[in-house]
């Protein structure tokens, strides 16, 4: 049940909404279906969609209750779709997403890899798919995959500060948003609406490939089907599968076989797929369906092999399975204070196995979730536009097995949110609200605690001498209640090959940020920056105490005050235009820094890193070369190793037969052409799994 500070509290919350005194959408419109007709930016992949799949261009955002102009956002944004999307497309979301500013990986192998948001991951970032969490226990362990499908996406948005907070106070870090058709808004005017998607890779014989179906059977009735398949042998890579001072260090303890391991990472083969079928209502004013889909990944964890010959390394598979359900209803009221009424459903069933080499099963994760969320979008009064609602989210974990490290849990959720937006005159401002109940309870040790986050945001942007420069600057409070496991762990954990203690006394983990926003943009030319700095108290961060229990390492859950800040910067320009052809050059940079007071810097930050290219093109080809440096990441916590700097070169060609039909496209990539050894320095396994070696790849997609 709701305290009563929070019952009032959320009264006080959702109050303001009825009072036209919050803050105007920004050159919006009112809803994604409408922002899918906006013309895309020179800077977006031209004509990359469809008609039966319209989307919206770079230039609009649709991750939030009503379409936004990201030239107008207080936050640092990137956004795939199109030709682009399909060239950076990974079996994972996490390496799917590593080319974006401000956005690394957990990369736990080529299988299991979260997205990290300016440092942030686990906890303090959400991955949805369209609005709605993913139902998994990748939260819990950096060796868990997330059950969201890339190869499916339409489009997908990153959003980091404060706007994330509408998804849930563990979005402090950012939110990555996967969009799919998977619950159509349109109706097709063929007959059958059929779009292929698919790739094949070198560095793992790697095969994927998916389609999507759309029937319409009314005007108004659309019958959805879509699937995937995924399968992949062992990664290749450019070097030693161990880092080099673990290399020495096998070496001197005379383990040979294990030091001399290359060209190829053992036991991370996958096969993995994904069957979905969707009805949904399309009306003039609204639209409303329901999907349910399928989910089945088979993959094998990379082995951490031991330096010491005496003891023998594990092979674990993990045998993932998820049922879902999903629900959307929009509509548009017609009149009044709010035009438009926004609902989302989504229910699912999860378990996943460790399997071990002999076929036992040491661990099984069980997860039960759902999550509803309902969005009112104001009419526009004057210079007022706004948006309130309402969250649910529940999670009920069981982990049993050799390794249970947790008890059996379960967590509610119940939040209320505010985003609203003005213009006085050439200002835009912006406030933002949530507040959360999070109740986590585990029965089996009587342990029941509840917290109640509170968040809000406030800023404002103007132009700087026009209309093609925006200088915009943000101030945000945000409270995050402690998970599950950070409370709760007190055990083995195979995945970080730790035993992790949690602590039941966690309070509520706070902090004060700032985020400075630069954009622009004229004929040739975009640019976006931003820098950020946070302040928290109350983090919670793991520490290896340098103790041994079990033969692992332990690792205390603690809280103390830390600070981050850095900053991402990207543009392109117009280089040069030849007859029908034109050069462009990208780059984009981005660095944090993390530091947690008293005792060091924060572990598994991603380290300074640049990136550029250029696009030599016309609407028929694209040719794109490109290089990314990151450099040594020697800021390292207690116990953690350095990582030495990398260079990566790309290359790609994209052919578009039919210019008329832009949907239609194919795409050869060589990925890390120097085959370079290189490793992410926020991923635990980094000293045993680097990033894929030399990788040839084609990729396709077709509509008809």
């Amino acid at each position: 049940m709701l305290s009563k500070k929070f019952a009032l509290l959320l009264g006080a919350a959702l109050l303001p909404a009825f009072v036209p005194t919050a803050v105007r959408a920004a050159e919006a419109a009112a809803d994604p279906a409408s922002a899918a007709t906006q013309t895309q930016t020179a800077a977006a992949d031209p004509g990359v969609h469809d008609d039966a799949h319209p989307q919206a261009g770079d230039d609009i955002i649709v991750t939030a209750p009503f379409a936004r102009d990201r030239f107008g956002l207080l936050t640092g944004v990137s956004v795939l779709d199109g030709a682009t999307l399909t060239r950076e497309k990974r079996g994972t979301i996490g390496e799917t997403l590593t080319s974006q500013a401000g956005v690394s990986a957990t990369y736990f192998g080529p299988n299991a890899s979260r997205p990290i948001l300016r440092g942030f991951q686990g906890e303090r970032v959400r991955v949805l798919t369209d609005g709605i969490g993913s139902f998994d226990v990748s939260n819990t362990s950096v060796d868990h995959a997330v059950v969201i499908n890339p190869l499916l996406a339409e489009r997908i948005e990153v959003l980091h500060g404060p706007t994330s907070l509408l998804y849930g106070s563990s979005a402090i870090g950012g939110i990555v948003n996967v969009i799919d058709t998977r619950i159509p808004r349109s109706v097709p005017t063929e007959p059958v609406h059929i779009e292929a998607m698919g790739d094949y890779g070198t560095a793992a014989n790697e095969f994927n490939g998916s389609a999507i179906v759309d029937v319409p059977l009314t005007p108004n009735l659309v019958l959805h089907f879509d699937g995937s398949y995924l399968n992949a042998d062992d990664m290749k890579i450019g070097g030693y599968v161990l880092s080099e001072p673990l290399r020495q260090e096998a070496i001197a303890n005379g383990a040979y076989d294990v030091a001399a391991l290359k060209g190829s990472i053992p036991n991370t083969a996958a096969e993995t797929w994904n069957v979905a079928g969707g009805l949904a209502f399309v009306g003039d004013s609204g639209n409303a369906g329901i999907a349910i889909s399928r989910y089945s990944n088979t993959y094998g964890v990379p082995i951490r092999y031991s330096t010491d010959p005496a003891v023998e390394a594990e092979a674990v598979t993990i045998a993932m399975e998820q049922t879902r359900v999903d629900a959307r209803a929009e509509f548009e009221t017609g009149r009044g204070f709010v035009e438009q009424i926004k609902l989302r459903y989504g229910f699912a069933d999860y378990q996943h196995s460790e399997i071990e080499e002999d076929g036992t099963i040491g661990t099984s994760f069980y997860n039960r979730g759902m999550e509803a969320r309902v969005e009112f979008v104001q009419a526009q009064r004057g210079v007022w536009k706004g948006a309130f609602g309402a969250q649910l989210v529940t999670r009920n974990v069981d982990v049993i097995g050799a390794e249970a490290f947790l008890p059996r849990n379960s967590t509610t959720q119940i939040g209320a949110f505010l985003l609203e937006e003005a213009t006085f005159g050439i200002v835009k401002a912006e406030l933002g609200a949530r507040i959360e109940n999070s109740q986590v309870s585990a029965a089996m040790t009587g342990f029941n605690r509840s917290f109640t986050p509170l968040s809000a945001s406030i800023g404002a942007s103007v132009p700087l001498g026009g209309d093609d420069w925006r200088i915009g600057l943000d101030f945000a409070h945000t409270e995050r209640a402690p998970s599950a496991e950070e409370l709760l762990a007190d055990g083995p954990h195979g995945g970080t090959q730790a035993y992790e203690i949690g602590d039941p006394d966690f309070g509520i983990e706070r902090s004060n940020g700032a985020e400075l926003v630069l954009r622009g943009k004229g004929r040739g030319f975009t640019l976006e920056a931003s820098a950020f700095y946070d302040q928290f108290s109350n983090f919670i961060y793991a520490q290896d105490t340098g103790a041994i229990i079990d033969d692992l390492p332990v690792y205390q859950a603690l809280q103390a005050d830390a600070t981050y800040w850095g900053f991402e910067i990207q543009g392109t320009v117009t280089v040069a235009d030849i007859g029908s052809w034109t050069l462009t050059a990208n780059a984009l940079a981005d660095y944090v820094n993390a530091e947690i007071d008293s005792v060091g810097p924060a572990p598994r930050i991603p380290p300074f890193r640049v990136r550029g290219g250029v696009d030599f093109g016309n609407d028929a080809v694209t040719l794109q070369a490109e290089i990314e440096v990151g450099a040594a990441q020697n800021r390292v916590a207690t116990f953690e190793t350095t990582t030495p700097g990398y260079t990566l070169v790309n290359a790609s060609a994209t052919w578009t037969p039919w210019t008329d039909r832009p949907g239609t496209y194919f795409i050869f990539a060589v990925n890390n052409i120097l085959d370079a050894d290189a490793r992410r320095a926020a991923s635990f396994l980094k000293d045993y799994a680097p990033v894929p070696g030399r990788d040839f790849r084609l990729s396709f997609r077709v509509a008809i």
